[in-house]
């Protein structure tokens, strides 16, 4: 059996800035990561991390319905066709929102991203 520690990255995408926020199995809390801007760079911090799973916040409507967003759609998909490791998609809907009401400022976007990231995560880490 692999005792090997497992890693999350959680992303709140968007077409500017991209939050990440890692957690792992042994302490199962989501800490905002940093912002980056580009598929690329979440690659990177995929491979430099050694991430062994995806949680992606799925833009949605308020009445639950996927929102239509092609640029997201386009993003998660490349993620998945390129990434070998699982990637599982949450709701996050009023995760910015949260983010703002947990001390991310909206004047610092970056830190609100990498923070709204992190709540997503956290949201599936406690379902799991």
């Amino acid at each position: 059996m692999d005792s090997k520690i497992k890693k999350y990255l959680g992303i709140d995408w968007g077409q500017v800035r991209i939050g990440l926020a890692i957690a792992d199995d042994e302490t199962n809390i989501a800490l905002p990561f940093r912002t980056v801007s580009s598929l690329a760079a979440v690659l990177e911090v995929v491979k430099e991390e050694e991430i062994s799973a995806i949680v992606i916040g799925q833009p949605r409507k308020m009445s639950g319905a996927p929102a239509d967003n092609p640029d997201w759609l386009r993003f998660s998909q490349q993620l998945q066709n390129i990434l070998s490791i699982p990637v599982y998609f949450l709701d996050e809907r009023l995760s910015s929102l949260a983010a703002d009401a947990l001390g991310g400022n909206a004047g610092e976007k970056a830190d609100r991203d990498s923070l709204a990231a992190a709540i997503i995560l956290q949201s599936y880490l406690d379902q799991v």
